[in-house]
C-alpha cells in the first residue's frame, strides 16, 4: 500500500512541478490538486467509520447469538468470517490513512 502512496505522491510533485511553470495557472491547479486529496481523504475516513460500525455491529451480534444453545453453526460462523474480513478492510484503510514520510 505504501507504494502506491509514493506514485501518488510522486506524480502529485511532477504535476505540480509542471504547474509551477505556469505562473497563471499554478494556483489553480495546486487548489484543484489539494481538493481532490481532501474530498479522496473524507471518503476514506467516512468508509473507515462505516466499517467500525459494522465490526462492532456484527460482534453485538455474535456476542448474543453465542448464548443461544440453539444457534445455526454455520450461520455463526459466517459472521465471525464478516467480522474478519472487516477487520482486515479497516486494518488496510488505516494504513493508507497514514501519510508516507518517504514521499
Amino acid at each position: 500500500m505504501r507504494a502506491w502512496h509514493s506514485r501518488r505522491g510522486s506524480a502529485k510533485l511532477s504535476y505540480l512541478a509542471a504547474a509551477a511553470n505556469s505562473p497563471a495557472g499554478a494556483c489553480s491547479k495546486m487548489a484543484e490538486i489539494e481538493d481532490n486529496v481532501d474530498r479522496e481523504l473524507f471518503r476514506n475516513v467516512e468508509k473507515l467509520r462505516q466499517l467500525r460500525i459494522e465490526h462492532r455491529d456484527l460482534d453485538e451480534v455474535i456476542s448474543r447469538l453465542s448464548l443461544d444453545l440453539h444457534v445455526d453453526q454455520l450461520q455463526l460462523k459466517r459472521l465471525k468470517k464478516r467480522k474478519l474480513l472487516l477487520k482486515d478492510q479497516i486494518a488496510r484503510l488505516e494504513s493508507q490513512l497514514i501519510p508516507d514520510l518517504n514521499a
